[in-house]
C-alpha cells in the first residue's frame, strides 16, 4: 500500500467560483455566479459547464406498504432516504454528462474481479472470495440499499429471542456462501428438566456437526490447523493488513477451504435453542441434589450429570470459582448465582464443544489462554451470562470470536466490561464470531482485529442493543505506514465493523458492529469503523443517540499517554483496495472524525458510504472523497451540520494505480438535505458545486416540505440535482 496524500488538491484559495444554486424544492435549479472575497477560486475548484435540469425533486422512497410496516428499528424512512441518495448520485452523473465515465468505472471493477478470481501469483489471490462481496462491488450504486436492509434486519433479528438468533445464523450462512438454511422449530420449555434436555440435545447435535465439519480433512491437516492457527493468524503479528508468515497463512487458508463449512454452521445452529430467556429462567430453579465435588471447581456444585456427550455441572447460588481447563470431561457448566470467577475455557480435541451459562451475579471471566470466553480455535464455544455487572478479561481470540470454528457470547444485562488484545469481541476467521450484549452501559477495549471484524471466510458481529457504551480499539501497535516514504503517525486499529482480507493470503469476510441506542463513544485508530479492506465488506450502524466517533484513540491501549500524536487514517464508511464499507446512523447529534482518507472515503477500486438520517452532525476528515478509482459518499438528511476542513466532495482528477480513461475516474459526493449547514470549503446552503474534477460533487438541498417528506415513490420521474 502506498502512503501519502498527494492525490488530493491543496486547500481552496479565496476568489470567485461558480455554483448551481437551488432556489426552491419545486422550481428548476438556476445557475448563478456568486462573488465573495472568502470563497474558493475557480482555478483551484473548477466547475464544469452549467448543466440543464429537469423540474421536480426526489423524495425518500419506500417500495411497499409491507416494508413500511416491517420497519421497527431505527429511522422508519431510512430505506427511502438511501434511495434518495442513489437517485441524487445517478442524476448528478447524468447531468454532468459523465455517465460513460462511471460506467467504465463500474465495468473496470468487474474486470478486476474477474482477473483476480483465481490465484495468479499476485497479492490478490482470490482465495476465500465471497459471492455477496463480488455482487456488491459489481453494483456499487445499488449496494447501499442492500447494506441498509442487511444491517436493519440483522438488528431486528437480534431483538427477537431464540428465533431471532437462529435468523442471525441463517443470514450469516447466506453471506458466507454456506447456502440456504431453513430455520427449525423450537420446543417450548416449561420445566427445569425440559431445559436440561434441550441443552443435552444441543450439545450432542453440535458435537456431531463439528465432527462432520472436519471429516474432509486428514489427521495431518487437522493437526496443522491446531498447531498453527493462532500463532500464524494472531500472536506473531503486529500489523493488521497481512501476516508475518504469508506462505503459512496461505496453507492454512487452503486447509480451511476443505472443511465442511455447512456442518460447522450446523454446529452453531444447534446452539440457537440456548438463546431462549424462558429456558434460562427454568434453569435458575433446577433443584439439584446433595452437593458434590468436581475437579477444578471451588464452591457449591448441586449437580453433576454424566451424558454420552460429556458431563454437565450445575453450580449453586453462592460464589464459585471454575478453572474450566482443568475440568476434564466437562462440556457444560451452568451456574445459578453468586459473584463467580471463570478461568480460561478453551476447546480441545477432547472437548471440541463447550457451553457455559451463568444465570446471576457480578462475574469475572479471566484468561491469558487463547480461544476463551465464548470463543474457539478449531471448535465450538458458547457463553451466556444472564444478569450482573460482569468483567471479561483476555488476550487473543476471546469474547465471541473464532479461528476456524464458532464463538458465541451473549450477555443479557448489566454494565459489563470486555477487555482483550487481538481477535476479540465479535471477530471471525474461518467461521462465526458473535458477541451480543442486550443491556447496560458497557465498555469494549481491544488493540487490533475486533469489535465486529470479519477476516477470510469470517462473519464477525458485535451488537450492543442498549445503553451508553464506550468502544475503544487501537493504541498499541504502531501503524504499518510508519516506515513508508511519507510516514504518518498513529496506531493499528482494525475494529468496529470491518471486513478485511490479508494481503497475499486471502480475501476479506463480513464485519459488523451494531448499536441499538444510547449516547455512545467510539475511539479507534487506523482502518476502523464501518470499513472494508482487501476484498472485504464492513458495516457499522448506530440506531440512536448522540454519538461521538473519535479518531484517533485518546490514550494508549494500557491507559497511559500515547507515544504517537493524534492521527487517524481510513475510518467512518471507507473502502480500501477492492473493498466496500458502510456506516449508517439513524438519529442523534453525532460527530465523525478522522485525519486523512476518512469519513465517506474510497481508495483503489473501492467504495465507501456514510449515511446519517437525522440530527445536527459534525464531520472532520476528507469527507466524501474518491481516489485511485474510488467512490466516496457522505449523505446527510436534515439537521444543522458542520463540515470542517476544505475537502468536501472531492474527486481527484488524477490516478496513478490504474490507467485512465479505462478505469473511469474518481467520484466523490457530499449530499446534504435540510438545515443550515456550514462548509469549511466556503460552499453555501442550497448550492450545487463541482469539486476538483467533474466527478466531485457537493450538493446542498433544502429540506423537503412535510407534504412531500414521505416514504412514497414520486409520481413523476425524479430529478436529482441541477
Amino acid at each position: 500500500m502506498k502512503s501519502g496524500y498527494a492525490c488530493f488538491p491543496p486547500p481552496l484559495s479565496k476568489g470567485r467560483f461558480s455554483v448551481l444554486w437551488g432556489l426552491t424544492v419545486t422550481t428548476a435549479m438556476v445557475a448563478l455566479t456568486v462573488m465573495a472575497d472568502d470563497e474558493p477560486s475557480a482555478t483551484d475548484d473548477p466547475v464544469v459547464a452549467t448543466e440543464s435540469v429537469d423540474t421536480g425533486q426526489v423524495n425518500p422512497a419506500d417500495d411497499s406498504d409491507s416494508e413500511k410496516e416491517a420497519e421497527t428499528v431505527g429511522e422508519p424512512l431510512a430505506p427511502g432516504m438511501v434511495e434518495l441518495m442513489q437517485q441524487e448520485i445517478a442524476k448528478g452523473l447524468q447531468l454532468r454528462g459523465i455517465n460513460s465515465n462511471f460506467s467504465r468505472f463500474q465495468s473496470y471493477l468487474g474486470g478486476r474481479l474477474n482477473a483476480t478470481a483465481s490465484h495468479s501469483g499476485s497479492e490478490l489471490t482470490g482465495y476465500c472470495r465471497l459471492k455477496w462481496y463480488d455482487r456488491m462491488l459489481r453494483s456499487v450504486l445499488k449496494a447501499p440499499s442492500e447494506a441498509e436492509e442487511f444491517t436493519r434486519n440483522l438488528h431486528k433479528a437480534v431483538l427477537n429471542g431464540r428465533e431471532g438468533f437462529a435468523e442471525v445464523l441463517t443470514t450469516a450462512a447466506e453471506k458466507l456462501d454456506i447456502g440456504q438454511h431453513q430455520q427449525g422449530s423450537f420446543a417450548e420449555v416449561d420445566s427445569p428438566e425440559q431445559a436440561l434436555e434441550v441443552i443435552k440435545h444441543a450439545l450432542t447435535a453440535a458435537q456431531i456437526a463439528y465432527a462432520a465439519s472436519l471429516a474432509p480433512l486428514t489427521k495431518s491437516e487437522i493437526q496443522t490447523l491446531r498447531t498453527n492457527l493462532n500463532p500464524v493468524f494472531t500472536t506473531e503479528n503486529r500489523v493488521g493488513h497481512t501476516l508475518q508468515r504469508r506462505s503459512s497463512g496461505q496453507q492454512l487458508v487452503r486447509v480451511m477451504q476443505k472443511m465442511d463449512r455447512e456442518s460447522l454452521h450446523a454446529a452453531a445452529e444447534a446452539l440457537a435453542a440456548i438463546a431462549d430467556p424462558q429456558l434460562l429462567e427454568q434453569l435458575a430453579s433446577f433443584p439439584g441434589g446433595d452437593p458434590t465435588t468436581v475437579e477444578g471447581v471451588s464452591g457449591t456444585v448441586i449437580a453433576k450429570i454424566d451424558t454420552p456427550s460429556g458431563t454437565i455441572v450445575i453450580g449453586g447460588k453462592d460464589r464459585n470459582v471454575y478453572r474450566l481447563d482443568t475440568m476434564s470431561g466437562v462440556n457444560v457448566v451452568i451456574d445459578q448465582g453468586g459473584n463467580d470467577v471463570y478461568y480460561d475455557g478453551s476447546v480441545s480435541p477432547q472437548r471440541p464443544v463447550l457451553i457455559v451459562i451463568d444465570l446471576e451475579g457480578d462475574d469475572a471471566y479471566e484468561s491469558k489462554t487463547p480461544g476463551v470466553q465464548g470463543s474457539a480455535i478449531l471448535g465450538v464455544s458458547m457463553l451466556v451470562d444472564v444478569e450482573g455487572n460482569d468483567v471479561y478479561r483476555a488476550q487473543d481470540v476471546a469474547q465471541g470470536s473464532c479461528l476456524a470454528g464458532v464463538g458465541i457470547l451473549i450477555d443479557y444485562a448489566g454494565n459489563d466490561a470486555y477487555v482483550g488484545l487481538r481477535r476479540v469481541q465479535g471477530q471471525a476467521v474461518g467461521g462465526l464470531g458473535i458477541l451480543i450484549d442486550h443491556a447496560g452501559n458497557d465498555r469494549y477495549h481491544a488493540a487490533m482485529w475486533g469489535q465486529g471484524f470479519g477476516g477470510p471466510w469470517g462473519f464477525g458481529l458485535l451488537d450492543d442493543v442498549d445503553g451508553k457504551d464506550h468502544y475503544y480499539g487501537g493504541g498499541l501497535y504502531l501503524n504499518s505506514y510508519i516506515n513508508d516514504d511519507n510516514p504518518t503517525p498513529g496506531y493499528e486499529g482494525w475494529v468496529q465493523g470491518v471486513g478485511a482480507g490479508l494481503r497475499a493470503v486471502g480475501d476479506g469476510g463480513v464485519g459488523v458492529i451494531l448499536d441499538g441506542g444510547g449516547d455512545d463513544v467510539y475511539e479507534y485508530d487506523y482502518l476502523s469503523h464501518g470499513g472494508g479492506y482487501w476484498c472485504g465488506m464492513g458495516f457499522a450502524r448506530d440506531f440512536g443517540g448522540n454519538d461521538q466517533r473519535l479518531g484517533a484513540t485518546r490514550v494508549a491501549y494500557h491507559g497511559g499517554p500515547r507515544t504517537q500524536r493524534s492521527f487517524q487514517r481510513f475510518s467512518n464508511g471507507y473502502g480500501c483496495h477492492y473493498a466496500l464499507g458502510f456506516l449508517f446512523d439513524d438519529r442523534g447529534d453525532d460527530t465523525y472524525n478522522g485525519t486523512i482518507m476518512s469519513v465517506g472515503f474510497a481508495w483503489d477500486c473501492a467504495v465507501g458510504y456514510l449515511c446519517d438520517f437525522g440530527g445536527n452532525d459534525r464531520y472532520s476528515g476528507t469527507e466524501g472523497n474518491g481516489a485511485q478509482a474510488g467512490l466516496g459518499v457522505i449523505f446527510d438528511y436534515d439537521g444543522d451540520d458542520v463540515y470542517l476542513g476544505s475537502g468536501q466532495g472531492r474527486a481527484s482528477p488524477s490516478i496513478s494505480y490504474h490507467d485512465l480513461p479505462q478505469c473511469g475516474g474518481n467520484f466523490g459526493f457530499v449530499i446534504d438535505y435540510g438545515g443550515t449547514d456550514k462548509y469549511g470549503c466556503g460552499a453555501r446552503n442550497n448550492g450545487y458545486y463541482t469539486r476538483s474534477s467533474s466527478g466531485g460533487f457537493l450538493i446542498d438541498r433544502p429540506k423537503q416540505t412535510d407534504a412531500v417528506n414521505t416514504a412514497e415513490r414520486p409520481v413523476v420521474k425524479a430529478a436529482a440535482g441541477s
